[in-house]
């Protein structure tokens, strides 16, 4: 699922396919740290058995989670696959004691902006500086 994430988020940033040699080197750039247990969580989805999303969320401080490689692949897109990942992953934020998610994303992820406004997310100032990031959201839990 990672590969499959990174595929398609370097893809459409560079508007052409990826090769697996960039695939790879883009996983050592970008590792996942901090998406294990006991400051985050990685968690796969599937439809009829089949993995087909993906999401991670991590602590930034103790009341701050922030989700990340969220991916739901083409053909699970429209089935609320979506939503249940971000549902998981929101509770997977309050188990590690988190009363916010953030996240970034790039302008050009226009699904991944209206799933997150769908779901209660709001823009917000920058609170950080990556080298992608172009829009920053939060959720406050309840």
């Amino acid at each position: 699922m990672r590969r499959a994430y990174y595929a398609e988020v370097a893809g459409r940033y560079w508007k052409r396919t990826v090769t697996e040699a960039e695939i790879d080197q883009g996983l050592l750039d970008f590792p996942d740290d901090g998406l294990l247990p006991p400051t985050g969580q990685f968690v796969v989805g599937r439809l009829d058995g089949e993995p087909l999303a993906c999401g991670g969320i991590r602590l930034l401080d103790p009341a701050t989670a922030e989700l990340t490689r969220v991916y739901v692949d083409q053909r699970a897109r429209g089935t609320g696959g979506g939503a249940a990942l971000l549902e998981v992953l929101e509770a997977e934020a309050r188990a590690l004691g988190a009363e916010r998610v953030r996240l970034d994303t790039r302008s050009d992820l226009v699904e991944a902006r209206a799933l997150y406004t769908r779901h209660g997310y709001a823009e917000i100032p920058a609170y950080n500086a990556g080298p992608y990031a172009e829009h920053w959201f939060e959720k406050h839990l309840v």
